[in-house]
């Protein structure tokens, strides 16, 4: 009955928020004159956090954010375990432009804000509309504006790590930028799939990794970069949780030592 009573509420306040978010947005929008639509994205980024924010269950750290922030061109990659780390990385302090699946967007306000911020829509399967989120991406890279992917395409569903796409490092490389390695932690079970309920008391932990330079990278450097950040967010996951490599790790076989 806590749970629920819990969930009710948080629903409620960011139900609220969104709906006194969205005129704001609007409004940053018609005056926007920066070619990324930065400071509109930004203030997106902010309902994020706020929505984070109301969910007393919730306690989030940030690890490894610079000080100070500068803004930069950036191909930022996540591991991916719910719809929860969107809200959750959106705490980090700067603006970063989110490729996210195109069904998103036709949602009502949600999808508008999208729209609205710049955040750029993938049709997954769909080859050329890969090759559109290529170009979109690479034209905010060049206004020094990052980019975020989940290169494992889908939310995980044991909370390992699964292998990972090209597209972002081809991204990258093509865009002469470096690869910013994020690790998120904990939102697994803090919203789990398909159930509208928010778990119980969740410790949830965003870190920072060190950026991995791409210069003097060709397309044939793709499959190592990809390794190397996959490589680097599996042990920084796998040390934060006291576990075992395998436990972190879909591409090896699981000894059944996780720790959540």
């Amino acid at each position: 009955m806590i749970t629920i009573l819990r969930s009710t509420w948080v629903w409620v306040a960011i139900i609220t928020l969104i709906i006194v978010w969205l005129p704001l947005l609007a409004v940053l929008r018609v005056f926007e004159r920066d070619p990324a639509i930065y400071r509109t994205g930004r203030w997106f980024r902010r309902l994020g956090a706020a929505m984070t924010r109301v969910n007393p269950a919730w306690k989030i750290s940030l690890k490894g954010v610079p000080d100070p922030v500068v803004r930069r061109a950036l191909v930022v990659v996540s591991n991916h375990q719910s719809l929860a780390d969107i809200p959750v990385i959106s705490r980090l302090p700067w603006e970063m432009k989110w490729v996210a699946k195109r069904e998103l967007f036709s949602l009502p306000l949600v999808g508008w804000m999208m729209k609205l911020s710049g955040d750029i829509p993938l049709e997954r399967g769909d080859a050329r509309s890969g090759a559109r989120v290529l170009v979109y991406a690479g034209r905010y890279l060049k206004h020094n504006c990052p980019v975020i992917l989940f290169p494992e395409g889908t939310r995980s569903m044991d909370g390992r790590v699964g292998r990972f796409s090209d597209g972002p490092f081809h991204l990258a490389i093509a865009s002469h930028v470096p690869v910013l390695p994020i690790v998120v932690d904990g939102t697994r079970d803090a919203l789990p799939k398909k159930d509208w309920r928010f778990g119980d008391i969740s410790k949830i932990r965003v870190v920072v990794l060190p950026e991995v330079p791409t210069d003097g990278l060709s397309r044939d450097d793709v499959p190592a970069l990809r390794d190397r950040v996959r490589d680097m967010i599996c042990t920084a996951l796998a040390e934060g949780r006291g576990a075992p490599r395998a436990s972190v790790d879909a591409l090896l076989p699981d000894t059944g030592a996780r720790v959540a």
